[in-house]
């Protein structure tokens, strides 16, 4: 055999000897990838480390995990519409300053009641009861309402009041308005009802204004309360005033007249 020969020989052994320990190389190093990943955690200890090292990367360093926790509980208020009970700690430039989870959230004048809030000063310090209606940690933005609040229960208020109305009852109230199918009357604490043109009077009459004006106190019954509508009549209440007043007359019976008459002849000198 030459030289030639067993240097080959010799070449093609080492590269099958390489091929051979890469592949056992790659195989382990496979073998270890899926150990760890079929390896859980080994304590709730290691995973709250791994969980404070993504958070930090999550941030890239600019939140803490205080602070992400906190935006994470707001974002919980916002989605479940809670109603939070928060002081007023600072006034700005057109609205208040409040503290949410240790984060700062921004009250708008305009949202801090149902009427106009001239002067925010007046806020420092009080009680607001609000919801979360802007929640932007990217953003460091927390925007918070109490107008809704507000409105939510005077509609409330307003719906127990309508349902407290009973069919029968007798109420005084003012015309409102005055519409071609009828009118409006204000009964007080913010409810009106429908008084129908054909409601108005015995009498037919083509329109409200023949009867009614604007203003003027009227006596009305209420005929109808039903899905926060009620409807009213004076022609009803005119009506039981006059069945009330046939009531009250009085018709003798028979006997009773029998006995009149004979009174009466009892006295007479023939």
């Amino acid at each position: 055999m030459t030289e030639e020969v067993k240097v080959t020989e010799e070449t093609m052994t080492e590269d099958a000897v390489k091929d051979q320990t890469q592949e056992t190389a790659d195989v382990q190093t496979a073998e270890t990838e899926k150990t760890a990943q079929d390896t859980p955690a080994e304590s709730m200890e290691d995973y709250a480390k791994e969980l404070e090292a993504s958070y930090e990367v999550m941030g890239d360093g600019e939140y803490d995990t205080d602070t992400l926790l906190a935006w994470k509980k707001i974002q919980e208020y916002f989605e479940n519409k809670e109603i939070l009970t928060l002081t007023v700690s600072g006034i700005v430039n057109k609205g208040v300053i409040v503290m949410v989870e240790g984060i700062r959230g921004f009250i708008p004048a305009s949202r801090l009641d149902i009427k106009h809030v001239d002067d925010t000063n007046d806020w420092l310090g009080k009680e607001v009861r609000v919801r979360v209606i802007e929640a932007d940690m990217e953003k460091n933005k927390l925007v918070l309402s109490a107008r809704e609040i507000l409105r939510e229960e005077e509609k409330e208020a307003k719906r127990q009041k309508i349902q407290d109305i009973k069919v029968g009852e007798v109420r005084t109230g003012k015309v409102e308005s005055l519409q071609s199918y009828g009118a409006f009357i204000d009964l007080g604490d913010g409810i009106s009802g429908l008084l129908h043109v054909s409601q108005i009077s015995q009498k037919r009459i083509k329109h409200p204004g023949e009867v009614l004006k604007e203003g003027q106190e009227v006596q009305v019954k209420v005929i109808k309360n039903q899905d926060g509508k009620v409807g009213l009549s004076m022609k009803q209440l005119i009506e039981d005033k006059e069945e009330a007043e046939e009531a009250a007359i009085k018709i003798p019976k028979s006997e009773e007249i029998g006995t009149s008459l004979g009174d009466l002849f009892k006295n007479l000198k023939l």
